[in-house]
């Protein structure tokens, strides 16, 4: 129903700039969960098994957190692999959206809160235009999610 709002010179740098932080997919993805919990308390609350740790050591070392990071870093590789077909980009979205509004009642503002994170890091480690290839590719999946949410009724 949409199309994407990315040029091909677009999709190809946020792919780069993706590739780089993708690499070590399970590390990063970890430090991003770790840093929302932390500095977003409340988002633990969705997560009862990460509900009692209260360190960021604690989280880093979990293996829940560890494969949970892996798997929203595996998600949004999958999405970025489909930046140039908004057909399947949409088809990877939409499940996953559909289960985080109707069965895990996630609040969408959640995904803005994680996509800010993963933009932060990919600046601290690599630098602003890093962050700027991909802020476009954050924006599509907020933009979209936050449709699904409303299409599911929030």
């Amino acid at each position: 129903s949409c199309t994407m709002s990315l040029s091909e010179a677009e999709v190809q740098s946020a792919r780069g700039a993706w590739e780089k932080i993708y690499v070590d997919a399970e590390d990063n993805g970890t430090a991003v969960l770790v840093r929302m919990f932390t500095e977003h308390p409340d988002t633990k609350s969705y997560f009862t098994h990460f509900k009692g740790m209260d360190s960021a050591e604690e989280m880093k070392q979990s293996d829940q957190v560890r494969g949970h990071g892996k798997k929203v870093f595996s998600a949004i590789n999958d999405m970025v692999q489909h930046l140039d077909n908004s057909e399947a980009f949409l088809g990877i979205l939409t499940p996953l959206g559909k289960k985080h509004a109707s069965q895990l009642k996630i609040d969408p503002k959640n995904f803005r809160i994680i996509c800010d994170i993963i933009l932060q890091l990919m600046e601290e480690k690599f630098g602003g235009d890093c962050k700027a290839s991909f802020e476009k590719v954050t924006n599509e999946i907020c933009t979209h999610l936050n449709n699904i949410y409303k299409e599911e009724g929030w």
